[in-house]
């Protein structure tokens, strides 16, 4: 079982391990990069790699606890990492580059009805066959084109620890369970499929959402637009592999 602690240690030392050697020439030709040959310092907890995602199970093309990246993306956060630091915080990645065969996965999770294993922690009031029609997971995801991250932020000198599930009653009374990882404390979890994970939403404390809007602005200050549906994904705005062209979704596992 790979823990967290090393998620990091791996990456953080990545080019000292085969496996940073193992995006191909045409992948690099690309303009895809590990973030660790950029910014080493910034932490790493990549969720589907493991058992901890709403899933309960590692997911597909995630073989190498490694942070993938278009270039342009990785210096980006390399700019945001640099002006958290100077307010005593460090990133942590939860997520990056996602191949649309993990994608694919999604989708055969969203139509297994009886697969409910992660209910509680990720979306306690939500049907899980409408995380698609809800916004929180595509078909076609933004991740999948390089240039679009899911991240917090963590007290710097702290370390990650294992994810402990603490319950949580929301402004309007409902009850959630709170990823308890070590990072800073936004209100919700990542990836927990609900309204009070919107940027915009009644269901949290003042502090969190001043929280959550500082980390928007600093990702905003440097090149990043935040999904409204979800505090923690942001895509760069001028991100190399467009949108609108089918070309830009890959498929080539995270190793």
């Amino acid at each position: 079982m790979i823990t967290k602690s090393l998620l990091i240690v791996s990456l953080v030392n990545c080019i000292a391990f085969d496996y940073c050697q193992a995006m191909s020439e045409t992948t690099r030709a690309k303009g895809f990069v590990y973030l660790a040959e950029v910014d080493p310092t910034i932490l790493v907890s990549l969720h589907y790699i493991s058992n901890e995602n709403f899933l309960g199970t590692p997911v597909d093309g995630y073989k190498k606890p490694a942070v993938i990246l278009t270039k342009q993306a990785a210096e980006a956060l390399k700019r945001v990492q640099a002006d958290v630091k100077k307010d005593g915080y460090s990133l942590v990645i939860y997520d990056a580059y996602r191949p649309q065969q993990a994608v694919d996965h999604f989708v055969r999770w969203s139509e297994n009805a009886n697969d409910q294993l992660k209910k509680d922690h990720y979306y306690p009031r939500v049907d899980k066959a409408k995380v698609f029609e809800l916004g929180y997971v595509g078909k076609k995801s933004g991740h999948s084109r390089g240039s679009t991250v899911d991240l917090t932020l963590i007290e710097d000198g702290k370390t990650l620890h294992t994810v402990r599930a603490l319950q949580r009653t929301l402004l309007d009374g409902f009850k959630i369970l709170f990823l308890d990882d070590g990072t800073v404390d936004m209100g919700s979890s990542f990836d927990l499929f609900d309204p009070a994970s919107h940027i915009e939403n009644n269901l949290i404390e003042e502090t969190f959402k001043k929280r959550r809007a500082y980390l928007q602005a600093v990702m905003e200050k440097h090149g990043f637009k935040n999904y409204a549906n979800e505090w923690w994904h942001f895509t760069l705005k001028n991100e190399p592999h467009p949108a609108n062209q089918d070309s830009s979704y890959f498929n080539f596992a995270v190793e």
